[in-house]
């Protein structure tokens, strides 16, 4: 059984940085990605990267944030630059044994419990 714990998560200001972490353990070689929550929102994908690395990112973060893994150590990255308050969410890390990936909450079916980013301006 896969298991996912993400950290990394914190209080930072507007135009600050975070870096999550993702590790992963009975898990290798699929899917990953990064989603995140907000109250009273539905949960919508940040970013992907499949085993080849190829990485996917929603249109509201290209640019700023980065989604990377370190397969041997068997964690995923999600670097956050230039953060907005409305950004403000719980981030998940979540996974699938699939070679390739889709922005699709429902096609991840290993999730961690999440982390808090909370971005004050």
């Amino acid at each position: 059984q896969a298991q996912l714990v993400e950290s990394g998560g914190g209080s930072v200001q507007a135009g600050g940085s975070l870096r999550l972490s993702c590790a992963a353990s009975g898990y290798q070689n699929g899917c990953m990605g990064w989603f995140r929550q907000a109250p009273g929102k539905e949960r919508e994908g940040v970013a992907q990267i499949d085993i080849a690395e190829g990485t996917n990112y929603a249109d509201s973060v290209k640019g700023r944030f980065s989604i990377s893994k370190d397969n041997a150590k068997n964690i995923l990255y999600l670097q956050m630059n230039s953060l907005k308050p409305e950004e403000s969410a719980v981030y998940y890390c979540a996974a699938t044994w699939t070679a390739y990936c889709r922005d699709d909450v429902s096609f991840f079916g290993f999730w961690g419990q999440g982390t808090q980013v909370t971005v004050s301006s």
